[in-house]
């Protein structure tokens, strides 16, 4: 049987050490190599952002405040961009390293890829660590200032419990509609949003309008103004009145609007408030839509009792008659007063449309008129 030794790579010597390594374009070691050449030469090892201690936004130059977590994407995104010198290098990994977050320091773990001597490309890692300066943004300056809003829209609902108004206020904090206010008062009915330019002011009369039902009017006051140069200053002011028709409320329709709504009853249950107020006659489950043209043109729409004016009943019996709508049946339900329960036998037979959620025994709220 005959000896076949293997293939034995070839080295070379190193040309600056003389260690023995494999061929390679530079003729040298990778240690002679990065003693030679830093790749990360030009590459500032520290760095300044600026952050607003009021807003706790940071700054993205020239002039953009922009919200960033800690240890995000876009908090990582910025601190690259603080890099000038990255654009000549080939960045292969980025990453934050653990800090105190009250330490103001962001540290960041760069590895970056750069072609060194011929067809030679070294790679290298090392750190970047950035100072948290506090700088007051735009929008906070004006805060602390005189005359800190350009437009102020004032939003009132003229009503006892506001429950629309409660609603519309949680759809504020879920779209973020008041990231641009410079101020936000509680005034008696309702509140006041400030803004710094008035194209933010008229963006949230739209996104009100678009929500629920309003009306607004428009005013502005002059503040001052330069003849030389035919230039003024204003003010504006929005005033958005809210339907003030909230859920569960008891309506009474004029009859020519209940006509035009498919003739539905004139006495009717709102069962929600949405861009229009959708109505159902509880004695035959037909259903209809108020919107907010037809209410502020006929304002003989009124509510005639409030969640405040439910009275306590107790459920003698349940006799479904009637269709289904959607989670809603008709029935004839026997109710007594949950206060003359034990006292006297007085009971009242109503039509209900929560006839497949009630039982026998149960307490329920209801309007006695």
């Amino acid at each position: 049987m005959d000896f076949v030794p293997g293939a034995r790579e070839q080295l070379i010597l190193c040309c600056e050490c003389g260690t023995a390594i494999p061929p390679n374009p530079a003729n040298m070691c990778v240690n002679c190599v990065r003693s030679m050449v830093d790749i990360t030469e030009g590459i500032p090892k520290q760095a300044t952002i600026h952050w607003c201690k009021n807003c706790e936004r940071y700054l993205q130059p020239p002039a953009t405040w922009m919200t960033c977590e800690l240890e995000s994407r876009e908090l990582l995104a910025l601190c690259l961009k603080k890099l000038k010198a990255l654009s000549k290098v080939r960045l292969v990994d980025a990453g934050f390293i653990w800090t105190e977050p009250h330490s103001r320091r962001i540290k960041v773990k760069l590895t970056i890829q750069k072609e060194v001597f011929a067809a030679t490309i070294l790679q290298q890692a090392f750190e970047v660590e950035y100072v948290v300066a506090s700088m007051m943004c735009p929008d906070c300056t004006r805060v602390m200032a005189q005359n800190t809003w350009k437009a102020k829209v004032q939003v009132r609902q003229k009503v006892d419990h506001q429950r629309t108004f409660f609603y519309l206020e949680q759809l504020i904090l879920k779209h973020n509609a008041h990231q641009e206010t410079t101020n936000i008062k509680e005034v008696k009915g309702g509140l006041d949003f400030h803004f710094a330019q008035r194209s933010h002011a008229i963006k949230m009369v739209e996104f009100l309008g678009s929500m629920v039902p309003t009306r607004s009017k428009s005013s502005e006051q002059l503040i001052s103004s330069d003849e030389h140069l035919s230039t003024a200053n204003f003010k504006f002011t929005y005033a958005v009145e809210i339907i003030p028709i909230c859920k569960d409320d008891l309506v009474a329709l004029p009859r020519k609007t209940a006509n035009s709504l498919g003739h539905i009853a004139p006495l009717v249950l709102c069962a929600r408030v949405g861009s229009t107020v959708h109505i159902m006659d509880f004695k035959t489950l037909q259903t209809s839509e108020i919107s907010g043209t037809t209410y502020w043109r006929n304002e003989a729409i009124t509510p005639v009792c409030s969640r405040r004016d439910l009275k306590k009943f107790y459920v003698v019996d349940v006799d479904l008659v009637g269709p289904r709508a959607g989670r809603h049946a008709l029935a004839d339900v026997t109710v007594q007063r949950l206060a003359d329960v034990g006292k006297n036998d007085n009971v009242v037979i109503v039509r209900s449309h929560l006839g497949n959620m009630l039982n026998f025994g149960d307490i329920v709220l209801g309007y006695d008129l």
